[in-house]
């Protein structure tokens, strides 16, 4: 039966960001709304009869009933295509450089602004010709973005047929560039719009067997993340969440980095903004914002918006995603995102679950999380893609009990357990070493054994077992103090420290020290664990600790993390070797 849809409704109640349309018949879920004189931004959330109810995703002081709704008859959507990057947007798209530009230092409700830019032209290089058959995801031809990063324009979902059309130049984003002919006529433009809350499809899911390479030597050794893999960064105020969320963006080897401020402190914000666009990236020596796109959406902005926001961004990494690149994305911090919907779920009158929580959190949070991963995208050339998705979560007093925390370390494979205690001591990556845990070991370990070294997996055990015997002795070394000891448990005791502030401990602000290779870790670890090998065996001997407990080897091996990833090989070969003459001089 035909429903006639209404485009225009009425205003009937405001509640917070929760406001009621009338004579709203034909309105379906999802769908964008424009609400009052001011035209602000809304969301249908759920129907009765001819009333929707709306989530708005600005402030909504001043609205009054029977101020008009109009309905758009489309789903919040984004817009993809070339101008993304270096670009910085609120959480449904809106550029903030544009918005501020046009509305001062405070951004005012309602604005219109166009995600991309619409005057600008683009070159566009054809890579298929005239008469050439093409389907969903071929790459029709490539727009140099930046000067680190090709965009490739793809067909569009349900396009098939002979390329009838297409020609090289410089265009508009609304510019038709190319014409596809089969059952259909498309005119593909380098723009187009995608459901925020619909994943975009793929030709095959792959098994996570490429680690993410981070230069966080904690990360990269013990808890590594693969390419298309979940993590989750609970902890505590000051521990060091964001800090570490930034390295990652900074250092990983992902091609596209997608940062999405969800929920944070206005002022947290506000550095993530002015030093993105300082930073360089390390790989081509061109600013890192060439590469990345921020999605700025503070805590003082409409609580509704945080939802909008981690779909937003998710969307954009899917689209790098299938142009065949490994894309990152932050979101700092999905307890905001929980916070809104237990906000909004009040004003639905809906039943709340835990800690008054929507019953539905877990089933969110899973949807959101489940669209990382690493794929073979659409498109007859066979395009390899990824989405990795590391999400910091804030439990209120680091409690990771909390139904947020809980629910997130379900569906996510890595766990870096940030710990107070550690941020107190100024050790950073605040990230415990007993407490964390990554379920991709065993997938990964066939890559580090082939490309880093046959032994790499087995100096990882052997380090995480003498941390794990230090916590145990340190119970003991509490009561009685470390001299009541016997030699080769001090030596342990020697060795785990070396360990944990020789090697876990690194600085995200030292130019040589904010990164390291995998071979530099793996030749950092051996090192120590090759002093830790022949102090056992000169401990076995009959030596006293004391003898080489002040060797000056010892100094050599604290500034190891210091050496230059170029001169990494030689200089840490040469300290190894080292620790052979040094202990062979004792007697």
């Amino acid at each position: 039966m035909f429903v006639e849809v209404c485009k225009m409704g009425v205003l009937e109640r405001i509640t917070g960001p929760v406001v009621v349309g009338d004579k709203m018949r034909g309105a379906r879920m999802y769908d964008v709304v424009r609400v009052g004189t001011e035209r602000l931004v809304g969301e249908v959330i759920r129907l009765k009869g001819d009333k929707a109810i709306i989530q708005v995703y600005e402030d909504t002081s001043g609205l009054r009933p029977g101020e008009e709704v109009e309905n758009t008859g489309m789903p919040l959507s984004v817009e993809l295509g070339p101008g993304m990057l270096k670009a910085i947007y609120d959480g449904v798209q809106r550029p903030l450089e544009i918005m501020h530009s046009t509305s001062g230092n405070f951004i005012r409700r309602g604005i219109e602004a166009s995600a991309l830019d619409r005057k600008k032209k683009w070159e566009f290089k054809p890579a298929v010709k005239k008469g050439q058959e093409v389907g969903p995801g071929d790459v029709l031809g490539t727009v140099k973005e930046t000067a680190a990063f090709e965009h490739r324009i793809m067909a569009p979902f349900g396009t098939e047929g002979k390329v009838t059309h297409i020609e090289e130049g410089k265009f508009t984003i609304d510019e038709i560039v190319c014409t596809i002919s089969g059952k259909k006529k498309h005119d593909v433009k380098l723009a187009h719009k995608w459901n925020v809350r619909k994943p975009r499809p793929v030709a095959e899911k792959l098994f996570p067997e490429i680690p993410l390479v981070t230069g966080q030597r904690i990360l990269d050794t013990f808890y590594p993340i693969a390419k298309g893999g979940t993590a989750c960064i609970p902890g505590p105020f000051g521990s060091g969440k964001t800090v570490t969320q930034q390295s990652l963006a900074k250092w990983s080897d992902a091609k596209v980095v997608v940062y999405v401020g969800c929920g944070e402190r206005g002022n947290e914000m506000c550095e993530v903004l002015t030093e993105f666009p300082e930073l360089v990236d390390p790989r081509s020596g061109k600013p890192l914002m060439e590469r990345t796109v921020l999605i700025a959406n503070t805590s003082n902005m409409p609580v509704a918006a945080r939802e909008a926001s981690v779909y937003t961004g998710m969307t954009i990494a899917e689209y790098f995603r299938d142009m065949g690149y490994d894309v990152a994305l932050m979101a700092d911090s999905t307890s905001r995102w929980a916070e809104a919907m237990r906000e909004i779920g009040g004003r639905l009158e809906e039943m709340p679950g835990e800690e008054g929580y929507p019953a539905y959190l877990g089933r969110r949070l899973a949807e959101f999380y489940e669209r990382a991963g690493r794929v073979v995208c659409l498109g007859s050339d066979k395009r390899n893609g990824s989405v990795s998705v590391i999400g910091a979560v804030s439990p209120p007093g680091g409690d990771i009990s909390e139904p947020v925390s809980q629910n997130t370390l379900r569906v996510t494979k890595v766990f870096w357990a940030l710990d107070a205690s550690l941020a107190h001591r100024r050790h950073f990556p605040a990230i415990h070493w007993l407490r964390s845990y990554s379920l991709y070991n065993a997938s990964l370990a066939n890559w580090f054994t082939n490309n880093i070294g046959s032994d790499y997996m087995e100096l990882r055990e052997r380090a995480l077992a003498l941390l794990q015997k230090e916590a145990e002795l340190q119970e003991i070394v509490q009561l009685v103090g470390p001299d009541a000891l016997p030699e080769k448990e001090r030596a342990v005791l020697l060795v785990s420290r070396m360990i944990r502030e020789d090697f876990l401990q690194q600085s995200a602000y030292h130019e040589v020290d904010g990164f390291a290779s995998m071979k530099k870790q793996y030749l950092m670890l051996k090192t120590i664990l090759k002093f830790h090998e022949r102090m056992s065996m000169a401990v076995d001997s009959g030596i006293q600790l004391k003898r080489f407990s002040d060797l000056p080897v010892i100094h050599e091996i604290a500034r190891m993390k210091e050496i230059k990833e170029e001169d990494s090989e030689k200089g840490i070969g040469s300290i190894m070797k080292n620790v052979d003459e040094q202990f062979n001089a004792i007697k």
